[in-house]
């Protein structure tokens, strides 16, 4: 929770509750439902919760503005997200029940009226929003061809809408097909943990 207060001084106190309460929320539901590594969830404020805040440092999303998080597993980026923009609507997606349940089950607890989670694959999903968000879940350019379709024309933030994902090591090679409009930025640049040397922010205008 320090990492939260030390990068984000300026968060409400139902914010900062809300931080605090995924402790115990994740270590209660990671030992029925395994969604974090056993070895990392102590590890869960650095490699989990302020690595999804990356996305809050590159981008401030307007409210009203619709956001879906695609294979979120147990809920990241999205959850940490959604109590950093409570304006923003947050569609959680996974092809994994289970992790949909963990999901579910963490935001209802934080009374997170701005999340919904569904169990269904990307292709299946037909609604429309301003921004894809994702952690490593597939090579950006199956990514890109995947959630396309969801992307909606009308732009509402300073950043026209796109994809935002969280990826790490050396994506030169994977953006070049869409290099032209593709932005990498470092999260090191905003984080100063040695987890974040090699992890940046991608972001495809769509």
């Amino acid at each position: 929770m320090d990492l939260i207060d030390k990068y984000f001084p300026n968060i409400t106190a139902e914010q900062r509750e809300r931080f605090a309460a995924l402790d115990g929320l994740y270590r209660d539901w990671n030992s029925k439902i395994n969604v974090i590594s056993r070895k990392d969830i102590d590890n869960l404020y650095e490699h989990h919760i302020l690595h999804s805040l990356g996305i809050a440092q590159y981008a401030n999303f307007k409210p009203g503005t619709r956001i879906m998080d695609l294979g979120t597993g147990g809920g990241f980026p999205g959850i940490p997200l959604a109590i950093m923009f409570p304006d923003v609507h947050f569609h959680l997606v996974d092809s994994i029940g289970k992790k949909i349940r963990v999901c579910n089950e963490v935001s209802t607890a934080l009374g997170l009226a701005n999340v919904t989670a569904e169990w269904n694959r990307a292709e299946n999903v037909k609604e429309k929003y301003d921004f894809v968000v994702s952690r490593a879940v597939m090579p950006l350019a199956d990514l890109v061809k995947l959630i396309r379709k969801n992307i909606s024309k009308d732009s509402h933030n300073a950043l026209p809408n796109g994809l935002i994902c969280l990826k790490g090591g050396e994506l030169q090679h994977e953006v070049l097909p869409m290099k032209s409009h593709t932005l990498i930025t470092d999260l090191s640049d905003y984080f100063q943990e040695e987890f974040f040397v090699t992890k940046k922010v991608v972001y495809v205008s769509l």
